[in-house]
C-alpha cells in the first residue's frame, strides 16, 4: 500500500506510537538492572576487601555472601541481555512497519514475528528480574545473624530429622 497522502503518514506514525512506549517500558526495565547490578557490584567490592582483613572464623560467611552476589549479577546481566534484545526487536518492528507501508511490502509475518520474539524476550527479562529478586531476599536476614555456609539455620541443640 503506497502513502497518497498526509493522512497516510500519520497512520503510520500512530501505528508507531505504541512500540514507542513499549521502549520506553523496557528502558525502565534496564535502568532499574543497571542500578541493581550497580549495588551488587559495590558490596561485592566491600566484601572483598573485607575477606581479606576479617578473622578467619567470618570468612565462610563473606564467602557465602559473594556467592549470593554472584548469583545476582548474573541474573541482572541476562535480564539486561534480553530486555536490550527485546528493545532492539521493537526498534526493528518499528521500522519494519515503516517500510511496510512506505515501500508497500507484504511483510505483516515479519513484523508479526517480531513482535512475538520481543515478547518473548521482555519475558524472559522479567523471569531473570524475579529470580534475581528472589536470590536477593533469600539471602537477606533481618535482625538476625547469616548462618554460616553448611551450618543451616538450625539454632543450638536443634538436630536434623
Amino acid at each position: 500500500m503506497a502513502l497518497d497522502s498526509t493522512s497516510d503518514i500519520s497512520h503510520v506514525i500512530q501505528l508507531a506510537v505504541a512500540p514507542v512506549f513499549l521502549l520506553a517500558g523496557i528502558g525502565a526495565f534496564i535502568n532499574v538492572f543497571a542500578m541493581r547490578l550497580g549495588r551488587i557490584f559495590d558490596r561485592s567490592r566491600l566484601l572483598e576487601d573485607q575477606f581479606n582483613t576479617c578473622e578467619p572464623g567470618k570468612r565462610p560467611a563473606i564467602r557465602a555472601e559473594l556467592q549470593s552476589l554472584g548469583r545476582r549479577a548474573r541474573m541482572a546481566y541476562v535480564g539486561i541481555v534480553l530486555d536490550i534484545v527485546a528493545a532492539l526487536l521493537v526498534c526493528l518492528l518499528i521500522a519494519f512497519a515503516f517500510v511496510e507501508h512506505f515501500f508497500g511490502f507484504e511483510i505483516r509475518g515479519v513484523i508479526g514475528g517480531l513482535f512475538i520474539a520481543a515478547m518473548v524476550s521482555l519475558i524472559g527479562g522479567l523471569i531473570a528480574f524475579l529470580r534475581e529478586v528472589f536470590i536477593a531476599v533469600r539471602s537477606l536476614s533481618i535482625g538476625l545473624p547469616r548462618p554460616v555456609a553448611g551450618q543451616g539455620d538450625m539454632a543450638d541443640g536443634e538436630h536434623k530429622p
